[in-house]
C-alpha cells in the first residue's frame, strides 16, 4: 500500500495557513495518497495539456495566457487527479483529516472524499475568483453541511467587510459582493468539469466538482433564506440582558 502521508500545505505570502493532511483508505484494503505543494512550490515543468489556460478556459477568467500560461486551479488538481482519476464516484471510502488542531473521519464516497479536498485545493489556488475562499481555506472545516457552510461563508464575508471599514473602505452588509462570487465560482466550476473530463478515466473528480458546483449554485439564492433560518440563535445572542 502506498504511504498514507498526504501533506497540503496552503501558504500565502505574509500569511501562515495551516497543514492538512487528506489520508483515503478503500474497502479492499487499497491506500492512496495525494502530495500536493505549497503554492510556492507548484511543478512548472510537464505539465499536462489540460492545464494550459486557454484549454476550456472559464468564459470569465481574467487571467492571460501571455502572462499566465497555466490555470493555477487545474495545477493545484493535478496530484489529486493522478490519484482519483480512475475511482468511481460512488465506491465508499474512509477519509481521515489532520490538522494541527484536531482529527476528522468519515466514512463517506469518493464523491463527498474527494469534493472536500478538491474544494480545500480550489480554495488555495491563485484563481482570482477563489480569492475569497481563501479564510475559509485557512480554517478548514472537512465535510460542512450547507448549514455550516452558509455559516462560514456569511461570517467570513462580513468580517472581511468589517476590516475593510476598518480602513476606510464602503463595507457591503447586505452580501451583496458575497453572492456575486459565488454566481462568478459556478462559471468556474463549470469550465473546470469540463477541463477535468479531458484529465479522469472515471466520473469520480467530475462527480466531486458537481456537489461544489451544486453548493455554489445553491448559495447565491439561498443565503438569505438560510440565514432567516438561523436568525433566531443570533437574536437570542443579543438580546439585552432582563
Amino acid at each position: 500500500a502506498m504511504s498514507w502521508q498526504n501533506a497540503i500545505t496552503m501558504s500565502r505570502p505574509g500569511v501562515a495557513m495551516q497543514n492538512v493532511l487528506y489520508h483515503f483508505r478503500f474497502p479492499d484494503g487499497v491506500s492512496a495518497s495525494c502530495a500536493v505543494p505549497a503554492d510556492d512550490e507548484a511543478p512548472t515543468a510537464d505539465l499536462p495539456d489540460w492545464t494550459a489556460l486557454e484549454f476550456e478556459q472559464c468564459p470569465n477568467c481574467p487571467l492571460s495566457p501571455a502572462s499566465t500560461p497555466r490555470c493555477p486551479m487545474a495545477v493545484r488538481f493535478i496530484p489529486l487527479i493522478a490519484m482519483i482519476g480512475k475511482l468511481r464516484s460512488y465506491e465508499q471510502v474512509e477519509v481521515r483529516v489532520q490538522t494541527a488542531e484536531r482529527k476528522v473521519g468519515k466514512v463517506t464516497t469518493v464523491q463527498r472524499g474527494v469534493g472536500a479536498l478538491m474544494g480545500l485545493l480550489a480554495a488555495g489556488s491563485a484563481c482570482p475568483h477563489a480569492a475569497f475562499l481563501r479564510p475559509m481555506a485557512h480554517f478548514h472545516l472537512p465535510f460542512a453541511s450547507e448549514e455550516e457552510t452558509i455559516y462560514r461563508a456569511a461570517s467570513t464575508y462580513l468580517l472581511s467587510q468589517y476590516f475593510l471599514a476598518r480602513q476606510g473602505g464602503t463595507p457591503d452588509w447586505e452580501l451583496d459582493g458575497l453572492k456575486a462570487r459565488y454566481l462568478a465560482l459556478q462559471t468556474v466550476n463549470g469550465a473546470m468539469a469540463r477541463r477535468l473530463r479531458h484529465a479522469v478515466d472515471d466520473d469520480g473528480a467530475i462527480n466531486a466538482l458537481i456537489v461544489l458546483d451544486l453548493l455554489a449554485k445553491a448559495l447565491p439564492y439561498s443565503i438569505d433564506e438560510q440565514l432567516d433560518d438561523i436568525k433566531a440563535i443570533f437574536l437570542a445572542a443579543t438580546a439585552p440582558p432582563a
